[in-house]
């Protein structure tokens, strides 16, 4: 399969579109030098559009689009609960822990801990973090979208591999998360847009040109297991899905700790003009997680039908944009290097800060304008210093990411389940972690550090002596052990008062009207979706 030259026109087009508007929103004003604040925060000034889609395209990336189709593909329906059930998450994010983040100022996760806790656990976490988002979801993103790249255009994987990476490096290097996130917009439209287009062209197909809806229920009535949300444990892919897990198990503790604590995720919401701001973003994101089963799960799930034999279940969204004539295949095609481009480029913005504020500024003793909100004692040369290194540690973790990605992610089958089942060792831990930190005055660090320790160590003994035992079902039980030790150490050592450096009595959960209206919506559909397809 290759692209015409009209599909390339468009994707050259969209390219060079898409990096002259990052380098427009990059520049600065007159007199005016990039701090610390501006590069890693967008100067603390994100709109609500710009939050709410650039939470979804820091999201929805190739190992969402092609390895979610992958498993649409291999499981079915029952994989969207990732998605429907994260725009539950997002409203709690919004009412509960951003009020607290953004009473404290809070500019990186790793920042909250030293706060809360103490200096040991920020550097923990910080390094931590940093491996998590190289070798496991970087390397994943570009690999997955190296493969789209790859089948549908007929580029050489390696290449694609290198371009991608060097592209997104490129497109935000100068502006650093406003040039991400500003762009959002963009690379979300053409997102929904090329995938709407995929789903519509690939159920007319099955509908014998009936229309979208016939098509539909052709595929119901051909793969009816694929649209079984909650899996019996007798289901091949129970493991996976453990069936009412995901509604009130250990799907809760992924969904936590991935869009309320993680960097490159929260780091969008920390950037907004006001709490106001940040939750509307929040509520805006919700509603586009809702549509994305639509567009990423439903063309790996008629793949089945029109694709019945391929190799590895990650082909299937490749395989389907076959479909597509010349010109809709280059705006597809455009689409899915867009997301492919913002996912990349905020994780490489995340891997900066956190190198640059956490472990860098730290261990030389640098201020930061973003830390330090005052800046009267802030030496310009010291700011310009630190977007260099930021600068430089985007680059070096791309260039890191493109050597490991064959070795670390090419032997998976299902990407997407790979990055959950890797990602399952620590995310007990950090939601521990960070849930005592914010709720319970009496949490210690060397409670936390305990849940960290356990959660890792916990994980590996399950995987190893409990091997049946589904990973979500495991991240719950290890979750509440990691909870128990973590409250106990806590009551055994427990922190001086000086320890605790968050404020949370003067912070209110009270949301504004629309807020709640949204939510109730949110709400009612995810209802009305399981009711459905239970």
């Amino acid at each position: 399969m290759g692209l015409s030259g009209l599909d390339l026109a468009v994707v050259v087009a969209y390219a060079i579109g898409i990096f002259a508007l990052a380098q427009w929103v990059s520049r600065d004003k007159a007199g005016h030098q990039k701090d610390t604040s501006d590069y890693f925060l967008a100067s603390k000034s994100l709109p609500w559009w710009a939050i709410g889609t650039s939470l979804i395209a820091a999201n929805i990336s190739a190992e969402q689009i092609v390895g979610m189709a992958g498993s649409g593909y291999a499981v079915g329906l029952a994989i969207a609960s990732y998605e429907w059930m994260a725009a539950l998450t997002l409203l709690i994010v919004g009412k509960y822990f951003l009020p607290i983040f953004l009473r404290n100022e809070i500019y990186t996760m790793p920042q909250f801990l030293e706060q809360r806790y103490g200096p040991s656990i920020r550097t923990l976490m910080a390094v931590f973090w940093l491996a998590l988002y190289i070798f496991v979801n970087l390397t994943s993103i570009i690999w997955l979208g190296s493969i789209a790249v790859n089948q549908v255009a007929g580029v050489d994987q390696d290449v694609a591999l290198i371009g991608l990476g060097v592209f997104a490096l490129l497109y935000q290097i100068k502006g650093g998360l406003k040039a991400v996130a500003l762009t959002d917009i963009v690379q979300v439209t053409l997102l929904v847009m090329g995938g709407l287009i995929v789903s519509g062209l690939t159920l007319n197909e099955i509908g014998g040109d009936r229309g979208v809806l016939a098509g539909f229920g052709v595929l119901a009535d051909r793969v009816p297991e694929k649209f079984d949300m909650i899996l019996s444990p007798d289901n091949p892919f129970y493991k996976d899905l453990p069936g009412l897990s995901v509604l009130i198990g250990g799907m809760w503790i992924a969904n936590l700790s991935y869009w309320g604590f993680n960097q490159y995720i929260i780091q969008r919401a920390l950037a907004a003009k006001n709490l106001a701001e940040a939750q509307k973003g929040v509520v805006f994101a919700a509603y586009l997680k809702l549509l994305m089963p639509v567009i990423i799960v439903l063309p790996g799930i008629a793949a089945v039908v029109l694709a019945p034999d391929l190799a590895k279940p990650d082909q299937a969204y490749p395989t389907m944009m076959r479909y597509l004539p010349s010109g809709l295949l280059g705006l597809v095609f455009s689409a899915l290097v867009a997301a492919i481009i913002a996912s990349t480029a905020s994780k490489i913005n995340s891997i900066a800060t956190i190198f640059t504020l956490d472990l860098y500024a730290k261990a030389r003793g640098l201020p930061t304008r973003a830390e330090d909100r005052r800046g009267a004692d802030i030496r310009a040369a010291s700011e310009k210093h630190l977007v260099l290194v930021g600068r430089i540690a985007a680059a070096a973790a791309i260039g890191i990411a493109i050597l490991a990605a064959r070795p670390l992610i090419g032997q998976s089958d299902q990407a997407f389940q790979f990055i959950q089942e890797f990602s399952g060792f620590f995310t007990p831990g950090i939601t521990v972690i960070f849930l005592l930190g914010l709720f319970w005055k009496r949490a210690s660090e060397p409670g936390a550090i305990a849940a960290a320790v356990a959660s890792v160590v916990l994980s590996y003994l399950f995987r190893q002596f409990a091997p049946d035992i589904p990973f979500m079902n495991r991240m719950g039980l290890v979750f509440l052990i990691s909870l128990a030790l973590a409250i106990a150490i806590s009551l055994a050592r427990p922190a001086g008062a000086e320890a605790n450096r968050i404020r949370t009595d003067d912070v209110g959960f009270g949301t504004p009207m629309g807020f709640n209206i949204a939510s109730i919506g949110v709400v009612l559909i995810l209802i009305a979706l399981y009711a459905t397809w239970w």
